[in-house]
């Protein structure tokens, strides 16, 4: 059986493969795999660990000589994403009506989509796509957890004051330190580097099912055609505008576009700004099942959505990712 051929014709197939069939086995019978010992801790716990273990081994491929790159990236994925979703929620503030709402959505659920991003998606998209400096760029995107960029972008609109401690430093570390900890060994020994170089790309099927055992297909039905939306336009125009954004620094386009998504902890972020400002109060629940709907949409739709801009960019003549890797001698 030629099962690995037969994914790979899929896009992005090794990553959203595995998400679709746990997503599935999660909606259908969401304690199947939920029994205690190995089968929870790898198939449905595993997520966190798998991803930490994947970045250790992209910390080790990493020539101290190309962090700046890694750096550049990663500080560009940050601001450029944070930019494309503060913008519709300004449009949204300005332009809802009575209610509240723009489009039947809570500028306050997207402002907390498109600002926040699903790393594990990210992480498995460029593992697929990318090199090892775009791997490591996720290492500045830890700041998008949460409602810390949420909260600056409505500082910004004047609707509150900026809140002290929304976001923890330790919490940027704990994402930093397996990169870091992969990229002394790598460096220290070229052999340790060799070892650890088939390592990422084993680790994300693995990894990729365990976050599909954290969606569940009935958030779309529950949010509404409005988290849908909310969904598209994450996909859409933040993933749109960081390939752009990309291609214009000369990068490869598509990591820029693998930030186009929306990561399962942006749930809770209508709630805290809500509890931090009860002027959001009154649409917090709608906010909450829309965000919750936009991460499962994008889940689903980023890597088709990737898969399409790579399937374009090879009929222009380029090839992903071989003519953007950045050798170790190559600056």
């Amino acid at each position: 059986m030629k099962i690995k051929a037969t994914i790979e014709r899929i896009p992005g197939g090794m990553m959203v493969v595995p998400l679709l069939l746990a997503a599935t086995i999660n909606t259908i019978a969401p304690d199947l795999l939920r029994i205690g010992n190995f089968t929870q801790a790898l198939f449905v716990d595993g997520a966190s660990t798998l991803i930490a273990l994947f970045l250790l081994f992209t910390g080790a491929q990493i020539n101290l000589r190309n962090v700046g790159v890694s750096l550049g990236k990663g500080a560009t994925l940050l601001a450029t994403k944070w930019f494309a979703g503060a913008l519709v929620g300004l449009i949204a503030f300005m332009m809802m009506g009575d209610n509240g709402l723009w489009l039947g959505l809570a500028p306050i659920a997207i402002i907390a989509a498109m600002t926040n991003s699903n790393g594990g998606l990210y992480v498995a998209l460029v593992g697929q796509y990318g090199d090892k400096t775009d791997r490591a760029a996720y290492s500045l995107l830890a700041l998008n957890d949460g409602p810390f960029l949420t909260m600056i972008a409505l500082s910004i609109f004047g609707a509150m004051g900026f809140v002290e401690g929304m976001f923890s430093f330790v919490s940027f570390i704990s994402v930093l330190l397996p990169i870091v900890v992969g990229m002394v060994l790598g460096n220290l020994d070229e052999d340790l580097r060799s070892f650890f170089s088939t390592g990422s790309s084993v680790l994300i099927p693995f990894f990729a099912f365990a976050l599909g055992m954290g969606i569940d297909f009935s958030s779309i039905i529950e949010g509404g055609l409005g988290g849908i939306i909310l969904g598209l336009l994450t996909v859409f125009f933040t993933g749109t505008v960081g390939y752009f954004v990309f291609k214009a620094m000369k990068w490869n386009p598509i990591v820029g576009a693998a930030e186009g998504s929306t990561a399962g902890n942006a749930v809770a972020t209508p709630a805290a700004i809500a509890a931090a400002s009860p002027a959001f109060a009154a649409n917090v629940e709608l906010a909450t099942v829309q965000v919750a709907a936009a991460v499962v949409t994008t889940a689903i739709l980023l890597p088709i959505y990737i898969g399409f801009l790579v399937k374009r960019l090879e009929k222009k003549g380029v090839n992903i990712p071989d003519d953007y890797v950045v050798q170790d001698n190559k600056k």
